[in-house]
């Protein structure tokens, strides 16, 4: 199958299936997303919703949370992976988004990047999350899925795999597909085990025959053992 079909197909199967994908991160302004975001990295969405709500009671607006001291934000998450530089990071992007942005979330991914803790995945979120600009945020569930299925070829970094998805998938889709591929990955092409026979696209998989083999090869390994 030619990689333009693929993407064509895969693209299809997803607006058929899924035709409402969004992120998982409790927010209701910009200003908490990117907090949420922030936190979610190495960390669970479902962890991050258990914080944010004493977060956001505490620290409801940037000039708050501007105001806060390492310590203050530390207890609030420090149930969530790396704390302590999330603390000065959530601190540092606080105090530089009062400074220099007015308090406001800017919308532009370059912009977005001045903002202490927040890479190039965390500000493409952003952007395409709460600004639905033409971004597409690339975790750990994108980038395997991304090559699994064979919408990449060779892309060894994240950088590598977003340019290569943003080139085949048209504009307007992209903040929706960062989700397809992100909840595809969490839930069905998991990293270990992936669920190869609930997934709706499995025959469009370059990946998947592999898959299938060393499944068959298990199998029969542990019928033959008496297990």
């Amino acid at each position: 199958m030619q990689r333009k079909e693929r993407f064509e197909k895969v693209i299809a199967y997803f607006k058929e299936n899924m035709p409402v994908a969004e992120t998982e991160l409790d927010h209701t302004s910009p200003y908490e997303l990117i907090v949420a975001t922030i936190l979610s990295a190495q960390c669970t969405d479902k962890r991050v919703n258990m914080l944010t709500p004493a977060f956001f009671k505490k620290f409801p607006t940037p000039d708050v949370l501007a105001n806060a001291t390492v310590e203050d934000i530390f207890e609030l998450i420090k149930s969530c992976s790396y704390p302590n530089n999330k603390a000065k990071n959530i601190l540092g992007m606080a105090k530089k988004l009062v400074e220099e942005f007015n308090g406001v979330v800017p919308q532009s991914v370059d912009d977005l990047q001045k903002l202490p803790g927040v890479g190039r995945k965390t500000a493409n979120v952003v952007a395409s999350v709460a600004f639905n600009a033409p971004a597409l945020a690339v975790d750990t569930h994108v980038f395997r899925v991304s090559r699994r299925i064979g919408l990449t070829q060779n892309a060894k970094t994240p950088l590598e795999t977003e340019k290569q998805l943003v080139e085949h998938i048209p504009q307007e889709l992209l903040p929706i597909a960062h989700h397809w591929l992100i909840l595809h990955g969490r839930y069905v092409c998991i990293a270990r085990k992936p669920k190869c026979e609930e997934c709706g696209i499995k025959e469009l998989c370059k990946e998947y025959p592999k898959l299938k083999k060393a499944a068959e090869k298990l199998a029969q390994s542990k019928k033959a053992s008496g297990k």
